[in-house]
């Protein structure tokens, strides 16, 4: 991404190789900027955005709303691998289920092989671009792409199944929240998860004007020795991210000038990112972990405890049962409103009382 500035207006530029988004705020300055741009590079000028890397983009300038979706691409995943006429399934993958390397075949077949290795990166694309609720099923599946067995491939097409009835999904983002212009997300981990490694699986997502503009899930890269370390863990993952994108705001004119809140239902991980205290469960912890209490004493990023069953990044660290999957992915989609995020107000939260009554 790149940033100009002419005539006293913001032009941003995103670029993927040779395919280029330009906005600006003012429209004689965009066209004054855009007819310059094509009279020293070769290119073509296609108006109003509509698709960009497969991605539909519907725009209601009236509104205030843009919707972001891969209906077409996920058609044709599903046309591809013969799963269009197939019955859609509920959930991504069996609710509570776990793959294993103990249902590794050593030298799978080629035509499975390919078959398996191709579901699994169209169902990338997929998360990478619009889809974070199918984030879960990606990472694991992408575990066993060097040797899939027969289970792996039951599950690839489970996801097949579910994207059946979801292919038509879509991120909504609006210019109509209580939060306008500001960052906040969920972080979560599920201790111990992976039952090859008992390593965690931790999950993030963040948000900006009611949609999620970034999110990730995957194995931990250590063994955790509690639920509070995975945890602690996993929210210093994301002060990463959210330190990025801070900047990221920051250069292209929407400054945080608050920390960024960031849902977390482990007590004891927001009691060790604020309170430096060195006891037996926790001074093993490695160093680099406590970045996120930097973040947070530095005013970066604060922890905001919420009750479980209102976690929305749960649905990126385990297979949900429908129900659960639903709720979820309609609010971190941008398709439900998540009230937890009104319920905090400055340095004084009154969020305490509805944690207690709920």
């Amino acid at each position: 991404m790149w940033m100009a500035v002419s005539d006293g207006h913001k032009i941003l530029i995103a670029a993927h190789i040779d395919d280029f988004i330009i906005s600006c705020a003012h429209r004689p300055t965009l066209d004054k900027f855009k007819n310059a741009l094509l009279a020293r590079f070769d290119g073509t000028s296609e108006g109003a955005i509509r698709t960009y890397l497969g991605c539909e983009i519907e725009r209601d300038m009236i509104a205030g709303t843009t919707v972001l979706s891969q209906k077409h691409y996920a058609e044709d995943v599903l046309r591809t691998f013969g799963f269009w006429d197939a019955h859609p399934l509920s959930t991504i993958l069996a609710p509570h289920s776990r793959l294993s390397k103990e249902d590794c075949d050593p030298s799978p077949a080629r035509d499975f092989h390919l078959r398996y290795r191709a579901i699994v990166g169209s169902l990338g694309y997929l998360v990478n671009m619009t889809r974070p609720d199918l984030a879960f099923a990606y990472s694991e599946l992408s575990k066993y792409v060097q040797n899939p067995g027969l289970p792996h491939m039951q599950a690839a097409e489970h996801a097949l199944r579910y994207l059946r009835g979801t292919f038509d999904k879509s991120l909504k983002f609006s210019r109509d929240t209580p939060l306008v212009d500001t960052v906040w997300g969920w972080v979560d981990s599920d201790w111990a998860g992976d039952t090859d490694t008992r390593r965690s699986h931790a999950a993030y997502i963040l948000m900006l004007n009611g949609g999620p503009i970034s999110w990730k899930s995957r194995r931990q890269d250590s063994v955790a020795l509690s639920t509070s370390e995975a945890e602690y863990m996993a929210a210093s993952e994301v002060g990463k991210e959210i330190q990025y994108l801070r900047a990221l705001l920051h250069d292209v004119g929407f400054t945080q000038l608050s920390p960024t809140n960031v849902y977390e239902d482990n007590l004891a991980c927001i009691a060790m990112s604020t309170n430096p205290v060195r006891r037996k469960s926790s001074r093993h912890i490695d160093m680099r972990v406590h970045y996120c209490r930097e973040l947070y004493l530095c005013g970066v990023m604060k922890l905001i405890p919420l009750r479980t069953h209102l976690m929305v990044a749960d649905a990126l660290t385990k297979s949900l049962p429908g129900p659960a999957l639903s709720k979820h992915r309609d609010v971190m989609m941008g398709h439900m409103p998540f009230f937890a995020r009104l319920l905090h107000c400055g340095s004084q939260p009154f969020y305490s009382r509805f944690l207690h009554s709920a």
